[in-house]
């Protein structure tokens, strides 16, 4: 199963603070477990929500939103993408993190769809469409990597 698991933002990173060179090298060294156990497939952290934009739809309007954004508790300052066997996996490699942040810190773990979840609606058509993105995804990381 795949998870998204997600830092939550905090005031402290919001404002851009990096973090200091221990807990750096705390989460490196968690990151390298990872990827030797065969869990991590991506990872990352995300500069300020100052630095970002949101697109507000409704209908076939489009508004553009600068941030910075409210509920810095809602926004996410980082994330990993992880293969694991279930839920209980994802938590029990969130509890062997270092605290991500210099503060209370919160960590969320979410499952992505899978295209079997969607065996109820998907057409043929849509499917095609859906493994051919895949396809074209693949072919651009391997072309880079």
């Amino acid at each position: 199963m795949r998870v998204m698991v997600m830092v939550k933002a905090t005031e402290d990173s919001e404002e851009g603070i990096m973090p200091p060179a221990k807990l750096f090298e705390d989460m490196g060294k968690f990151n390298e477990e990872l990827v030797q156990a065969g869990i991590m497939m991506s990872g990352d952290g995300l500069k300020p929500s100052k630095m970002g934009k949101r697109v507000a739809f409704d209908g076939a309007d489009r508004r553009v939103i600068d941030g910075p954004f409210a509920e810095t508790r809602e926004l996410v300052a980082g994330y990993w993408i992880w293969e694991v066997k279930d839920m209980d996996e994802a938590v029990a490699w969130v509890k062997r993190c270092p605290n991500p942040m210099m503060g209370p810190s919160e960590i969320e773990i979410r499952p992505f769809y899978e295209m079997e979840d969607f065996a109820e609606i998907a057409t043929p058509e849509g499917q095609a469409s859906h493994d051919r993105a895949a396809e074209g995804l693949a072919a651009q990381l391997n072309a880079k990597g």
